[in-house]
């Protein structure tokens, strides 16, 4: 009887297939020019970005100084972020990427300053609660308020949005019921932050927020299986007195 431990499974050097199209299409939408220039996506080092849902719901703004690649990267696969690590971003959930560089320029002498940069990851975050469903994302913290930005008329620097999510991921992923488990399990996790640190009021509303999302997501689910008409009618011991 062959050993267990000959398993062409258990040598396998392979990436799980949800892991390595993950990696793949992301690679693909970093790597990819951006719109109007010569110069690769994740190549940019300022810029903001967003995340979104599987119902292309908003749920997550950022910015980065250290370039788009290396901070989208580390949310989404090395799972490396404050935000990951407290629960408030479930990279599973992540289905769409939005990008906003900042081009340096050194040859002019122009690198974006910490103002402009806050002021676009303003601008990109009330876009985002604007759009949401729940006219609200999941970031613990709100990016600073800034007086007369170049933004607050919702103009906006080029963008760049691609979905990371290969149709076989889409299939294992993108299933309702495979969606609500992931979330109430994300919800239980960040609950248990909660319990068991001195938490901010950010964190705690980033928790309400998860909780609204689930129970919209069930309704929703709910409702297109039908809704109340498939509820069954009778007394809840019918069992019960049928083993009798």
């Amino acid at each position: 009887m062959a050993s267990s431990a000959s398993s062409p499974r258990l040598s396998s050097s392979k990436l799980p297939v949800e892991t390595d199209n993950l990696r793949r299409k992301l690679a693909e939408f970093l790597d990819s020019d951006f719109p109007g220039t010569s110069q690769k996506t994740g190549a940019f080092k300022f810029g903001v970005y967003a995340f979104f849902d599987y119902d292309r719901e908003p749920i997550y703004v950022g910015q980065t100084k250290e370039g788009l690649r290396t901070r989208i990267r580390r949310h989404l696969t090395n799972q490396r972020t404050d935000a990951v690590a407290m629960n408030v971003l479930d990279p599973f959930e992540v289905f769409e990427v939005a990008v906003w560089p900042l081009p340096q320029q050194p040859s002019k002498g122009y690198t974006p300053s910490n103002c402009e940069l806050n002021a676009l990851e303003r601008a990109v975050w009330e876009m985002a609660i604007r759009e949401s469903r729940f006219k609200a994302i999941l970031n613990e913290k709100d990016p600073p308020k800034i007086e007369e930005s170049p933004y607050s008329a919702g103009k906006l620097p080029p963008c760049h949005r691609g979905i990371i999510v290969s149709p076989e991921v889409d299939a294992l992923r993108g299933h309702p019921d495979i969606r609500l488990a992931r979330r109430a399990e994300t919800i239980a996790h960040l609950s248990r932050v909660v319990v068991e640190r001195h938490v901010s009021g950010g964190l705690r509303r980033t928790l309400a927020i998860q909780a609204e999302r689930l129970a919209a997501l069930a309704r929703d689910r709910f409702d297109a299986l039908g809704g109340p008409r498939t509820v069954e009618i009778g007394p809840e011991d019918a069992q019960d007195e049928d083993s009798k």
